[in-house]
């Protein structure tokens, strides 16, 4: 890591502040898993349904508003199933919206760089005519699945940080 942790996942941290949030909510049956896994990374999996009008699954990180006016661009070590995924965030507790950055993840460890003006704003799926995340302030940061289809995942995270 080179830049400011967000959060570095390992044997000793607890993910109580991480939160699952199915299709649930709406009716639906997908249902999501987050815990740490045998190696110390953060492990996000499960299965995505389409019944009842599901069809995502995500686990959120909620943390004081951090100022992140000085950085960039959020850098995300992980290992995925080769689906795509959303690596979402929010500028502001009360905000219902977040921005978003389409992830592809490719089976492999890898190390993503997202720039914080290419994260787009989005509500329920429907883009939002307002501008890209600014940057200035950061509340929450959320990884989701919801690729229109019927599917297991598993999402493995090392870190999260800021530059």
């Amino acid at each position: 890591m080179d830049g400011t942790p967000l959060f570095d996942f390992n044997d000793k941290v607890s993910t109580e502040d991480w939160r699952v949030v199915n299709d649930g909510v709406m009716g639906g049956l997908s249902q999501g898993i987050f815990s740490i896994n045998s190696e110390g990374h953060g492990f996000f999996r499960g299965n995505v349904s389409l019944e009842n009008y599901g069809g995502f699954s995500s686990v959120r990180y909620r943390f004081e508003t951090k100022d992140t006016s000085k950085f960039s661009q959020i850098q995300i070590r992980l290992k995925g199933d080769g689906k795509p995924y959303q690596f979402r965030v929010k500028a502001d507790d009360r905000q219902r919206y977040s921005y978003i950055a389409n992830i592809k993840t490719s089976g492999d460890w890898e190390i993503l760089s997202i720039e914080f003006s290419e994260m787009y704003p989005a509500f329920r799926g429907r883009l939002l005519d307002l501008p890209n995340y600014s940057g200035i302030e950061m509340t929450e940061i959320a990884f989701l699945i919801g690729n229109k289809k019927e599917e297991n995942f598993a999402l493995e995270i090392d870190y999260i940080e800021l530059l």
